[in-house]
């Protein structure tokens, strides 16, 4: 169950605001302001449009004195936001969300965002990064709640955040600067610039727009000092202890985690602490926009515009009950080993030209982004799970265990994305009794990622080095990896225990339309539309880590070179997703919508809506089987239990099914609006991760499909004007959220007992 409230109170000098607006703003002498929105792809009143939309105006904004995602996000009750610090949230609405797994890797493994983020007309949104756009100069963010398959694809299966900007203006000379100081609680101080200039330079033909912002904020998490020695308790060195009381390899099958080992007597320990410090949260906006509008004639207009914004942060965004020692901390503390920080850059270059043929109102709206995101965090804490001891120890089993080196440990996340898209489309007047509006669509994304987990501090293997070393990870040199589409394909740092390296990439192309039918003009209207769409989606690279590459050492010297494969060519561990069948998948279907609304009189509108959405599925790496047969006489020729379950290669896409009724109403002589909405959304064969290797479900996150759910939710919008000069807004919503089926794994594997049955138990 889902519960979430949000309000704002705003004095207004002049006559109020209201919400969301794509064009132009009708001021009304007396009332609450009338404001046209193209949230149908075409300029009406946003009281006669059928469908639930939240939006923040850029004065609203401004005086609210918000301007990142974290921030606006508490006025906008139904979308919520899963959130580890600036460029690291997801969004989502209606409660549609079943969690989201850690930031690092996601760009390899996470599934796609079912709420689609666009900046004007661009699609931006990637796994575990939604596009933090700073608040510069914005028209409105604009909310379009429930499934938009049908207008906006395969990304609104839930709904669309849209960040509007400011378009220059003709003949009109303009512009502001505004600067702000403040202090952030518990914490540093923070500071604020931000510059706008609008200049025409050819008379009724072209002028350029153009706003400049940095913004600073001060942290308030502190990172106080801690030692980290290892424990007898630890599970790597626990385990070393077995149930049969040997040493050698059937330990490492049979082991006790309960039972504590021993520590080795001069494993390294980390004494000293570099990285003490307060308020290590610090962040920073930095970025220009410009664009730049050319009147071609009376009928046909263009804009261009290029954005960029530079975003960099440093520490967590959360608090830690307890140190790496077990000590107990304050509010507002952690112990981390290692700095961590963000560096999240993009650019944005946007072509749109609207114009007329004959009665059609033509719209050609083009755009290129390219995000590179580094992100550097501590994983000290690794130390003390079941592997560690193998990446940071001599030996690995039994008492073979002599020495353990440095525990500290990093991962590092490189990204690079590269999303294009170009849409026309056409639609018919606005007063024509049947109206409609279609158009065609093209986008790809690419999405290129390389996660490191640097936590191998056994050194690597020299001449007359340690007996106990690692052969280094060279993926081109390992036959079974020289297929593999890497965007780094050169030897990996000496700390590098394992990564992902990959290359996503997602093709839509789709048509669609929607018609409007005034069955009674201006009291009855009827819509329906539908998008056909093609789908292709690719995933490249491999993943590749060091188990298998150990070389324990027999004699005084040991020689040198790459893992290749001395374990009857197990090594080095991973898989090459370019040889894995599938690696690619493409879908085509239908998504559609119908709705009629009902002006019961001219200040009174309900509406009844379906709709559906969508996202696309993708691919796991690997495919490795697990889950032991619990039935003693079921092996294999070699003696071992047959698994149950062999992880899938793929998943698929998951389908939302809206059904919504809604009103709008404006009362007490336009003083009064007041907005609502009830619905049922029906989510099946949702897309879901698991990472649970201590159930035996293997050491990477798999991606699956089997949930069903069923959100029921009511949501409220309010604005009044209680003077000439105050407006109060208010909105609210409830979910509730529950599980309709009971998803369990099946017995996958045609050799065991209980193939195609449900596994329940191991």
């Amino acid at each position: 169950m889902n519960y979430k409230v949000a309000s704002a109170v705003a004095a207004i000098l002049a006559t109020g605001v209201t919400q969301a607006a794509e064009a132009q703003t009708a001021v009304a002498p007396v009332g609450i302001e009338e404001v046209t929105v193209t949230a149908t792809r075409r300029s009406e009143n946003l009281q006669d449009v059928p469908l639930a939309i939240q939006a923040l105006t850029g004065e609203t904004l401004s005086q609210l004195n918000v301007s990142t995602i974290d921030d606006y996000i508490k006025y906008l009750p139904s979308v919520s936001l899963a959130s580890r610090g600036p460029g690291e949230s997801v969004v989502y609405m209606r409660g549609l969300s079943i969690g989201a797994l850690g930031t690092q890797g996601q760009g390899s493994v996470g599934q796609w965002p079912n709420v689609a983020v666009y900046l004007d007309e661009q699609s931006t949104q990637i796994p575990g990064r939604n596009l933090d756009v700073y608040a510069a100069d914005l028209e409105r963010i604009e909310v379009l709640e429930g499934p938009q398959g049908t207008l906006f694809g395969a990304g609104a299966q839930a709904g669309v955040l849209r960040y509007i900007t400011n378009k220059p203006k003709l003949d009109v000379t303009e512009g502001r600067v505004s600067a702000s100081y403040g202090t952030t609680a518990h914490g540093s101080d923070n500071g604020a610039a931000e510059a706008v200039l609008n200049i025409p330079l050819i008379r009724d033909k072209m002028a350029l727009r153009a706003v400049i912002y940095n913004e600073s904020r001060g942290g308030y998490i502190d990172n106080v000092g801690s030692t980290f020695t290892r424990r007898p308790t630890d599970n790597g060195i626990a385990s070393r202890t077995c149930n049969a009381g040997t040493a050698g390899a059937g330990c490492v099958a049979d082991y006790d985690a309960s039972t504590p080992g021993t520590v080795p007597a001069d494993s390294v320990v980390i004494v000293y602490f570099h990285h003490e410090a307060d308020d290590i949260n610090d962040f920073s906006y930095k970025g220009l926009r410009v664009g730049l509008a050319y009147r071609i004639n009376d009928d046909w207009d263009a804009l261009l515009t290029q954005t960029y914004q530079d975003m960099n942060s440093s520490g967590v965004f959360y608090q830690l009950p307890n140190g790496s020692e077990g000590q107990p901390l304050n509010e507002l503390e952690v112990t981390l080993f290692n700095n961590t920080k963000i560096s999240d850059k993009f650019w944005n270059t946007a072509l749109t030209v609207n114009g007329k043929l004959g009665v059609l109102d033509v719209v050609y709206s083009g755009a290129y982004l390219k995000r590179d995101s580094d992100q550097i965090a501590d994983y000290t804490n690794y130390a003390r799970g079941v592997y560690g001891i193998y990446y940071q120890c001599t030996g690995y089993s039994g008492n073979s265990v002599d020495k353990c080196y440095s525990p500290s440990s990093t991962w590092h996340d490189t990204t690079e994305n590269i999303n294009q898209s170009h849409e026309l489309r056409f639609t018919t007047p606005g007063d024509w009794r049947l109206r409609a509006v279609g158009g065609l669509f093209w986008e790809q994304r690419e999405l290129n990622d390389d996660t490191e987990w640097l936590y191998k501090s056994v050194p690597e293997c020299t001449v007359g080095g340690p007996q106990s070393c690692f052969f280094w990870l060279d993926p081109l040199a390992a036959p079974k990896f020289q297929s593999a589409s890497l965007n780094d394909p050169g030897r990996r740092n000496p700390a590098t225990g394992f990564f992902d390296d990959f290359r996503r990439t997602y093709e839509a192309k789709a048509v669609y339309a929607s018609v409007d039918f005034d069955i009674i003009p201006e009291v009855l209207t009827i819509t329906g539309g539908t998008r056909y769409y093609k789908l292709s989606n690719n995933m490249l690279g491999a993943n590749i880590g060091s188990f298998y590459c150990k070389q324990y050492g027999s004699g005084t010297s040991v020689l040198t070179g790459p893992c290749t494969g001395p374990a009857a060519g197990n090594a080095p561990y991973g898989s090459n997703l370019d040889e894995q069948i599938p690696n690619s998948d493409s879908v085509s279907d239908f998504k559609s919508r119908a709705n009629i609304s009902w002006n019961v009189t001219g200040d009174i509108m309900l509406y009844a809506t379906w709709s559906e959405g969508f996202r696309m599925g993708g691919f796991n790496r690997g495919f490795a089987a697990f889950l032991p047969d619990p039935d003693p006489t079921n092996v294999d020729a070699n003696g071992k239990p047959i698994n149950q379950y062999f992880r899938p290669f793929a998943y698929e896409s998951d389908e939302l099914t809206n059904y919504e009724l809604g009103w709008k109403t404006l009362l007490l002589d336009n003083r009064l609006q007041i907005n609502g909405a009830v619905y049922r959304e029906e989510w099946k064969n949702v897309q879901t991760g698991i990472f649970a290797p201590q159930l035996g479900l293997g050491n990477l996150t798999a991606g699956l499909n089997g949930p069903e759910y069923e959100v029921n939710g009511v949501e409220l919008q309010f604005v009044a004007q209680v003077t000439d000069g105050l407006t109060i807004q208010g909105s609210a919503s409830y979910n509730d959220s529950k599980l309709v089926n009971s998803p369990a794994l099946i017995d996958s594997n045609p050799d065991s007992a209980g193939f195609g049955q449900p596994i329940t138990e191991t």
